[in-house]
């Protein structure tokens, strides 16, 4: 859970010279940020029409291949480059009998309560005083706390009785806990192992909101990982800090990350160990990812409620026993907003105010905008086959719309790194001009060296820093 208080850093616009900063509070990012992914089409509210739906957002053309890109580099660093780490897509409706197993029928609750002045619902554990509405302050309104199940029930089948029953999946890793056995036996693993999915989970918050932080329908990208007893400490200690370091490897600042281990009285059922990585949203420190050692909970769970031996047989030792489970549990929307935040960044340019989204190029929702100078049907025609040519191999835009300053300012905000332009000049010395999003330097490269070149840029490090500024 985020800390109490006000955002304990600000956000510096840059601007030619220091008289010319402007220090931006955290609420006021918050709203630069939510007006830029409108404005783009990243993320928009749902059934917006219709006045909307609380909690509830759609992510646009950019949203998609944005959040997609978060997805991609988690499922390489955590599958596609590992050999000891494979994959399940596991369904979102499963039998009730999981969900009595693994205690969320029990215990997956909120406390609640009601103010009888303003008839709102809070949570009552993050109330500091609840002698008092937080919302109204009229005292002594809050009603008795009473416990409030997260998870959506649904029927299955015409009939909506109690023997019809089934609930939408309130987080991935129970598919992967009851599928364990058979994932284990058909590809052949040995501890220590894991499986991973990313998919959809949905829980009735009774508090959602901050944007997309917070919702009762949200992606999550899960690992469970398969240890013998006595290496848990040491590979929930190891997941911590390579769970860091993927974040940092993405661009996220160090210093807007940290961990912060749970107390004991916080620890959840099934867990002897838990640490949050916490990155600091506008509003204060909030958890992007959880790792935790589930102990062998789950798998005994299982084991006792459905009759099957879910034990491993160590052949070496010639016994069998329960593999305890290491956890790091991510959330997918929680993780593209912390990268938009983090990457987003106001300049002055000859006076002008530019917004830059400076997403790692892996990130990036289109690596290059091809953009012929004007509208001139001489110039059209060879942008345009430009851009066809590159489109198999990266993510590539075509814009010929407004004028050139224009078209560099809108692949700015979306986080384009790379805009490639057709000049006049083209049609003679058969080359372009490359313009890099955050230095926004110039290359000159020939048309037919330039797949290889941004293929290049789009692998490496170059900025474009020592070019000359356009």
């Amino acid at each position: 859970m985020a800390e109490a208080g006000k955002l304990d850093r600000v956000i510096v616009i840059k601007g030619p010279e220091e008289s010319e900063r402007l220090e931006v509070t955290g609420e006021d990012l918050m709203e630069r940020v939510v007006s830029l992914a409108k404005r783009r089409g990243i993320i928009f509210q749902s059934s917006e029409i219709y006045g909307g739906l609380r909690s509830s957002w759609d992510y646009g053309h950019y949203g998609v291949l944005f959040k997609n890109n978060v997805k991609s580099q988690w499922w390489h660093s955590m599958v596609t480059v590992r050999d000891d780490i494979v994959g399940l897509d596991a369904a979102i409706i499963m039998s009730p009998k999981v969900w009595e197993a693994s205690g969320h029928l029990e215990s997956f609750t909120d406390p609640l309560v009601d103010c009888r002045e303003c008839k709102q619902r809070f949570r009552a554990d993050q109330i500091k005083d609840l002698s008092r509405c937080p919302s109204c302050g009229a005292r002594g309104s809050l009603t008795e706390a009473r416990q409030f199940n997260l998870m959506f029930k649904t029927y299955l089948g015409p009939v909506e009785d109690e023997a019809s029953v089934a609930y939408l999946r309130p987080e991935t890793a129970q598919g992967i806990f009851v599928d364990y056995e058979l994932v284990m036996e058909t590809t052949r693993k040995k501890p220590p192992f894991g499986i991973a999915q990313i998919g959809k989970a949905f829980r009735n918050e009774i508090t959602p909101g901050n944007f997309t932080y917070r919702t009762r329908e949200f992606e999550q990208m899960e690992l469970e990982y398969f240890v013998k007893p006595e290496e848990a400490s040491q590979w929930f200690d190891y997941w911590v800090e390579e769970r860091l370091r993927w974040y940092k490897s993405l661009g996220i600042a160090e210093q807007h990350l940290r961990t912060r281990p749970h107390e004991q009285d916080e620890l959840s059922h099934y867990s002897v160990a838990t640490t949050d990585i916490e990155y600091l949203f506008p509003w204060g420190w909030g958890e992007l990812e959880g790792i935790a050692n589930r102990t062998d909970f789950d798998l005994k769970q299982h084991s006792k409620h459905s009759g099957r031996d879910l034990r491993y047989f160590d052949q070496e030792r010639g016994e069998k026993y329960f593999l305890w489970v290491i956890e790091p549990s991510a959330g997918a929307d929680r993780a593209t907003l912390a990268f938009m935040i983090d990457a987003y960044r106001e300049e002055k340019v000859r006076g002008e105010r530019r917004v830059v989204l400076g997403l790692d190029k892996r990130l990036a929702p289109v690596k290059v905008a091809v953009l012929p100078l004007s509208k001139n049907p001489d110039l059209a025609p060879s942008a345009k086959e430009i851009a066809a040519r590159l489109r198999p191999h990266m993510s590539t835009e075509y814009d010929e719309t407004g004028s050139i300053g224009r078209r560099y300012r809108r692949q700015d905000e979306i986080g384009t790194p790379y805009c490639v332009t057709f000049d006049f000049d083209s049609l003679n010395d058969r080359a372009v001009t490359i313009r890099y999003r955050d230095s926004m330097a110039q290359e000159r490269v020939p048309i037919e060296m330039l797949k290889a070149r941004l293929e290049a840029l789009l692998a490496g490090s170059d900025n474009g820093s020592e070019l000359e500024e356009l």
